[in-house]
C-alpha cells in the first residue's frame, strides 16, 4: 500500500477515535443537562480543562505577551465562541442527539457564506447551490408546523452560526496572533461569564457530578489530540468528512440511554445536510475555486468551550519539531 494511502487510513482511524471521544463527551454533557444548568456544566468543565491547556500551553516558545494584535477580531471571536458553546451544550441537554448533530453539521454551509465578508471569498454557484441544499436539509430536520420547536432548535441554530463565526474569525487572524491568545481568551471569557451566573443557578454537586464533569474535560482534551493526530497523518479532505460518523454514535447513544430513536426525516434532512457539506469540501479542495480552503481548514470540532481549538494545539505541539529541524 502507498505512504498516502497509509497516511490517509491512519488519519482516518484516528478521526474516528476522535469523533467517538467527542460524542461520549456528548453523553455526559446530557446526562449532567438532567440535574444541573447548562452554566454549571460549563463552569466546572471549564475548571478542570484549565490545568490541561496550561501543560500545552508550555510548549509555546512564541515571544511576545498576551495583549491581542488585533483586539476587536478576537473579542467578537471570543464572545462568539461563549455563546456557541453554551448554545451546543443547552441545544444537547434538551434535544435528541440526532438533531442537534443534524443541525451543527450545518457549520461547513456557514463558514462558506460568512467567508464572503470576513476572508474575501469568492463563492461560486456551486457552492451556493451546495448551501440552498444544506438549508433544505435544515428545514427537513426540523420540519416546521409537523414537530414542536422549541428553545432547543433555536439554541443549536444559533450555536452552529457563533460556531461557524468563530472558525472564519480564526482563519483570519490567526497567523498573526499568538497561540496563547486564541487558545485563553475564550476559555477566561467562558470561565468569567459563567462563574457571574453561577450564584443564581448553583445546584449541589455531588462526587459523581464532579467526576462526570472531570471525565468530561478529559474526553473533550483526548479528542481534540486525536483530532491532532488526525490532521498530522491525513490530507484534510479525507479527515473532515469522518465528523458526520457522529451521527452512527447518535443513533447508538440515544438508543442505548436516552431511549432516542432518529426517526425517518431526521435520517433524510441529514443526510441532505451531510451531502452538501461534503460537496463544498470536494469543491474546495478540487474545484479550484478557494484560495482560502475555509472548510476543509476548519479542523475543530463546534461547541466545545471545555477544550481549545485544534487548529492551535496543533501549532503548538508541531513548533518543538520545527524548531529541532
Amino acid at each position: 500500500m502507498p505512504d498516502t494511502a497509509k497516511s490517509n487510513l491512519r488519519g482516518v482511524a484516528f478521526a474516528l477515535a476522535a469523533f467517538a471521544i467527542f460524542s461520549t463527551h456528548d453523553v455526559i454533557v446530557k446526562v449532567l443537562g438532567i440535574s444541573y444548568s447548562t452554566f454549571q456544566i460549563i463552569f466546572f468543565g471549564v475548571l478542570f480543562s484549565f490545568p490541561l491547556v496550561m501543560l500545552m500551553l508550555m510548549k509555546d516558545t512564541t515571544q511576545g505577551n498576551l495583549l491581542p494584535r488585533h483586539p476587536w477580531w478576537t473579542a467578537l471571536r471570543t464572545v462568539s465562541a461563549v455563546i456557541s458553546g453554551f448554545c451546543v451544550f443547552y441545544a444537547f441537554s434538551t434535544l435528541p442527539l440526532a438533531q442537534v448533530y443534524s443541525i451543527i453539521f450545518t457549520m461547513p454551509l456557514l463558514i462558506t457564506v460568512l467567508s464572503i465578508p470576513i476572508l474575501g471569498e469568492t463563492v461560486g454557484r456551486h457552492r451556493w447551490g451546495a448551501v440552498a441544499v444544506g438549508l433544505v436539509g435544515v428545514v427537513v430536520v426540523l420540519r416546521p408546523g409537523g414537530a414542536e420547536l422549541g428553545l432547543g432548535h433555536l439554541s443549536a441554530l444559533f450555536g452552529a452560526f457563533f460556531g461557524a463565526l468563530a472558525a472564519i474569525i480564526v482563519r483570519k487572524i490567526g497567523n498573526e496572533e499568538r497561540n496563547a491568545v486564541l487558545l485563553l481568551y475564550p476559555m477566561m471569557a467562558n470561565f468569567l461569564v459563567m462563574a457571574a451566573v453561577m450564584p443564581f443557578v448553583y445546584e449541589p454537586i455531588h462526587v459523581e457530578g464532579l467526576g462526570l464533569q472531570a471525565v468530561m474535560a478529559f474526553f473533550a482534551f483526548a479528542g481534540g489530540l486525536c483530532l491532532i493526530q488526525a490532521y498530522k497523518s491525513g490530507d484534510a479532505t479525507i479527515v473532515a468528512p469522518m465528523q458526520y460518523s457522529q451521527m452512527v454514535w447518535a443513533a447508538i447513544y440515544g438508543g442505548l440511554f436516552f431511549d432516542e430513536v432518529p426517526d425517518t426525516v431526521t435520517w433524510i434532512g441529514a443526510g441532505i445536510i451531510i451531502a452538501s457539506g461534503l460537496y463544498i469540501v470536494l469543491r474546495e479542495n478540487f474545484g479550484g475555486t478557494s484560495t482560502n480552503r475555509p472548510v476543509v481548514n476548519t479542523k475543530s470540532r463546534i461547541g466545545m468551550p471545555t477544550s481549545p481549538r485544534v487548529q492551535m494545539l496543533q501549532s503548538i505541539v508541531r513548533r518543538p519539531q520545527k524548531r529541532a529541524a
